[in-house]
């Protein structure tokens, strides 16, 4: 690991400790990963190794907490189709806002943005790093094949977007994955594992998966699960900031991961997620 990637692996460390929003395994929520998913992306029932909903419980009480109502706000202000431009109403804007305001108050988004000033990456003033926040994560740009701005960073990432009515892009975030599963929009397909990767454990945090939304299908997704708005919103910033790199090797916990992490022209988020090297032996 570059010197770079240790001393990062060191701040994310501490996030991840100090998110005191994130929900227990087994506990606060359970999983039922049922069988591995089938390589070739399809809609028919034998492409299906999961007969069962991905989530068996979800404690929602963690839902009333401050950040996560301000994220859940955010869910329904997008058009999911990429091409359909996105009109952003002064009411979205404000929910916008609210959640940057919600997630600068944690430990979590104060020690990515110390982190971030004393690299000379981030105003120290909050009310400028609360602007560049906004234009990384949700200032309208035109994805591709698009000439109207259709698509954010935040869009893309948290909630999901769909190409050609078929094929779902991004959507790497458990909270709409599962509030979504619960509205009957997702139908999950089963766990995603290569040669190199390792099982899935109902007890961590990652996961990679398929599943099909609305009409289109997600061959492949990764995403943390029970992890806090914040700590997601801190760890792809920093990632964003930091690195030049499109993946960045990063340990924390048990978990040693690649953050692939896309620029748009390296003014904003074009896509974030990650994906699990390896379970770390503590």
């Amino acid at each position: 690991m570059i010197e770079g990637d240790r001393e990062l692996s060191a701040v994310i460390q501490e996030l991840w400790d100090n998110d005191v929003n994130r929900l227990r395994p087994g506990i606060d929520y359970r999983i039922n990963l049922q069988g591995k998913a089938g390589s070739l992306a399809g809609f028919a029932d034998d492409n299906d190794r999961a007969g069962l909903p991905l989530f068996t419980f979800v404690d929602e009480n963690i839902f009333k907490k401050e950040t996560f109502l301000a994220f859940i706000s955010l869910l329904d202000n997008y058009e999911s189709d990429t091409g359909e431009p996105e009109i952003v109403t002064p009411e979205e804007e404000l929910e916008n806002h609210k959640f940057l305001d919600s997630i600068l108050k944690t430990p979590t988004m104060k020690m990515a943005h110390r982190y971030l000033v004393g690299k000379h990456l981030s105003p120290e003033d909050t009310t400028d790093f609360k602007k560049q926040l906004y234009h990384i994560w949700f200032e309208l740009y035109a994805r591709r094949g698009s000439s109207k701005p259709d698509s954010s960073g935040f869009e893309h990432v948290f909630v999901g977007e769909t190409r050609g009515g078929r094929t779902v892009i991004g959507f790497h975030n458990w909270i709409q994955l599962y509030l979504q599963e619960k509205l009957g929009h997702i139908d999950y397909k089963g766990y995603s594992v290569n040669a190199n990767s390792p099982q899935p454990d109902e007890n961590k945090h990652i996961l990679a998966l398929q599943f099909s939304w609305k009409n289109g299908i997600k061959p492949k997704g990764s995403i943390f699960i029970g992890v806090s708005p914040e700590f997601e919103f801190a760890l792809y910033t920093l990632c964003f900031l930091t690195s030049p790199n499109e993946r960045v090797k990063v340990s924390f916990s048990v978990y040693e991961l690649e953050i692939v992490c896309h620029h748009y022209n390296q003014k904003h988020i074009g896509t974030t997620y990650p994906v699990l090297v390896k379970y770390l032996k503590l």
